[in-house]
């Protein structure tokens, strides 16, 4: 049985304790939150004893093993450090943390406390991201990777009435590239590897953030492009092409509606059964590589996120998009 306390009480918290709880080896046992009304307010839901409101004694509480992170995530790296300082199991919210300065030092200490670090990047643990790796040979060398994630955001409407919540906060490392475009990049890189050239373009909000932009690649072979925003939803699929059909995806973040498309014409279903809540697998791994004395996961890999990282922080450079981390981590 793996013990587990979490860091952050919104609803991100409460879509992974509802994946992870259907794991027979996951248990809740702490919360983590800056108030104590808060923090008690959550444990209440999950009939959970133990409550901090002090960092220090959270992460090193005798109270569980590992630790779920979904903090804002400027907050990322020093919840992440604090806690394998106190040998603490961690598994991360996406991106991994504002910058690859950050990133690297997370991974640095995880190695000197001999602890699991994680990434919670979802995607490349669903059974039909392995359905979809599969099927690339099906259409033969490809050619260009698209990827889109456009998901108008419950807190833009408060935006455009003045109120800038903590989604649309440069000082919360956030916006629509971190949140969002995420999404596209990590899967790419799992699939792809480290691009040769980065480029981006972007809507800047007046807070300081992107609402909307593009970020495009360049490999030896192929090209991708990601498009993301939180101010905009789409209705467009994704799609990898190669040069015998394409391979068409409904939903990206969660790899749902999956078919190869021939050159024919003709089509084949490649995606199958998988759980509603796709945290499940992500938990599920992170517990396994636990279990097995594992540091580093075998799927979301630390190269994996620093790579997404470096994209994401060349992306930054290219519209301008600057965080107060950077001028601490410089």
């Amino acid at each position: 049985m793996i013990r587990f306390g979490v860091i952050g009480t919104n609803w991100i918290t409460d879509r992974f304790l509802d994946g992870a709880s259907q794991l027979d080896r996951f248990q809740l046992h702490a919360v983590y939150s800056r108030t104590d009304e808060k923090a008690k307010e959550f444990a209440g839901k999950y009939n959970v004893e133990h409550t901090y409101t002090d960092l220090e004694a959270f992460a090193h509480s005798d109270a569980f093993d590992a630790v779920y992170i979904a903090s804002p995530t400027a907050l990322h790296s020093q919840h992440a450090i604090t806690c394998m300082k106190g040998g603490k199991h961690v598994i991360v919210e996406k991106p991994f943390a504002s910058n690859e300065v950050e990133v690297r030092a997370m991974i640095e200490t995880a190695k000197q406390y001999n602890v699991t670090i994680m990434e919670a990047m979802k995607t490349p643990h669903v059974p039909n991201f392995n359905r979809l790796q599969e099927s690339l040979e099906k259409i033969g060398p490809v050619r260009r990777f698209v990827a889109n994630f456009c998901q108008y955001s419950s807190r833009y409407d408060k935006y455009k009435e003045g109120v800038v919540l903590n989604a649309f906060k440069p000082e919360l490392s956030n916006g629509s590239l971190m949140d969002i475009g995420v999404y596209c990049i990590y899967p790419m890189v799992a699939l792809f590897g480290k691009p040769e050239r980065v480029k981006a373009t972007a809507y800047m909000l007046e807070s300081g953030v992107d609402g909307e932009g593009t970020v495009t690649v360049d490999y030896p072979s192929l090209n991708g492009v990601c498009m993301f925003s939180k101010i905009t939803n789409s209705e467009i699929p994704s799609e990898i092409q190669g040069e015998n059909g394409s391979i068409v995806i409904g939903k990206f973040s969660d790899m749902k509606d999956i078919k190869v498309v021939y050159k024919d014409g003709t089509e084949e279903k490649v995606d199958g059964e998988q759980q509603e809540n796709s945290m499940y697998y992500e938990t599920k791994s992170f517990i396994e590589s636990i279990e097995n004395n594992e540091i580093e996961n075998n799927v979301n890999t630390w190269e994996n996120s620093i790579e997404t990282m470096r994209i994401l922080d060349a992306a930054r450079k290219e519209i301008g998009l600057v965080f107060p981390a950077d001028e601490v981590s410089k």
